[in-house]
């Protein structure tokens, strides 16, 4: 693999608008419109995948109801910048708080995610005083788009694992001048920011995680009450709710086909998720609202990026839940509708500087989404004591 010449790269930082053409708008809805429905599945449940009855309502809205133009002014209302990264094009949002003593913090998605679903942290994190909150809670916020996703180019040749995210990030913060700074992250963001962990570069001081990968290397034969839950869910995760994830892991060009080419499939393949993954009472709707819903499937529609996404399943195929122990300062919020959640006997076995243990009352895997207010209150909780290591 080549490494591009650093000298040679362009280090600026340029500004950065979304901007998606009437023609792209046309386009969606006309094929929306000509959507070829499946059979309707043969059991009253979603057990088989997404109900044709309910994609058929987001579709229409999707089709009539929507408006993109209106989630593509708040993006734009947001400080957005593209730099080059070992040959990569990075977009990220960078908002800087009105407190001097703010802590910066890296703040990374998964899948399918973007960087949009942390919109609704930035205020309180950023300015907390307008949010009822306190100064000394101030973050600066950086919020990237992993390669492959969003706005960021996408990778033209394999490596860029979670190893390489994590140096980019490291050569992102530095390049933004933080000397001193934390980083967030949640599903394959969590990867990334456990990567990060094992990198340790110089000006990390500690790392929270709302996807903590703990697993012990060997599940014991006694299990406790809420080991068994983390292992059975473990077993839903990589059995009737893995079929995204093997199909990514093992053939992510050919999915890409299918979901390039047609929106409602691209809808489906995420709808399925929310509907699964959130903490609801059986309707993804009951924990996040359609618009949001149809934030994230158009973001992915409009940048054509189902397959340069769903690479970074094959990239790191051979990750597991069982990630590396850790020793830099680590705090941990589980949130109650995760698939698996972990027990707090194998975080603290995993993460030997264990800062914060927090359990969430209400949410599921897409915590930034479902819970921003708690998540917003985890971090201001979970990296507190890390302040005093920004002034070291």
């Amino acid at each position: 693999m080549m490494t591009p010449d650093p000298v040679a790269e362009d280090r600026s930082i340029r500004p950065f608008r979304v901007s998606v053409g009437d023609a792209e708008l046309d386009d969606l809805r006309h094929r929306l419109a000509r959507t070829r429905w499946p059979d309707p599945e043969t059991v009253p449940d979603w057990s088989q995948g997404v109900r044709v009855s309910a994609a058929k309502e987001l579709i229409a809205y999707w089709e009539s109801g929507y408006d993109w133009r209106r989630f593509e002014s708040e993006l734009n209302a947001l400080p957005q910048f593209v730099t080059t990264i070992d040959g990569m094009d990075i977009h990220f949002i960078h908002v800087t708080s009105p407190n001097e003593s703010a802590m910066p913090l890296l703040m990374t998605h998964g899948w399918p995610s973007s960087f949009a679903d942390f919109l609704g942290l930035i205020g309180p994190l950023t300015d907390p005083v307008a949010f009822g909150g306190d100064a000394g809670d101030s973050f600066d916020v950086v919020i990237p788009s992993i390669p492959g996703f969003g706005f960021s180019a996408k990778p033209t040749e394999s490596g860029w694992d979670a190893a390489r995210i994590a140096a980019a990030w490291t050569e992102l913060m530095r390049r933004l001048g933080y000397e001193r700074w934390a980083a967030h992250g949640g599903d394959w963001g969590g990867v990334i920011t456990t990567a990060l962990g094992v990198l340790r570069p110089e000006g990390l001081v500690g790392i929270h995680l709302n996807t903590p990968y703990a697993f012990p290397p060997s599940v014991p034969e006694e299990l406790s009450p809420e080991e068994r839950h983390a292992v059975e869910g473990l077993a839903q995760y990589t059995g009737p709710l893995g079929g995204s994830n093997h199909l990514q892991g093992t053939r992510p060009e050919t999915v890409g086909f299918a979901l390039a080419d047609s929106p409602a499939g691209q809808a489906a393949w995420i709808y399925e998720k929310y509907q699964s993954k959130t903490d609801n009472a059986g309707s993804a709707e009951d924990a996040l609202s359609v618009d949001t819903m149809l934030d994230t499937i158009s973001l992915y529609w409009f940048t054509n990026t189902a397959a340069s996404s769903a690479r970074i399943y094959w990239e790191n195929r051979t990750a597991s839940m069982a990630g590396p122990k850790l020793e830099l300062p680590v705090a941990v919020t589980v949130f109650p509708r995760d698939i698996p959640r972990l027990p707090r006997t194998w975080i603290e076995a995993a993460y030997s500087n264990l800062i914060h243990y927090g359990e969430a009352a209400h949410g599921g895997h897409f915590a930034a989404l479902e819970q921003p207010g708690i998540l917003v209150d985890e971090l201001r909780v979970g990296l507190r004591t890390l302040r005093g290591e920004l002034r070291s």
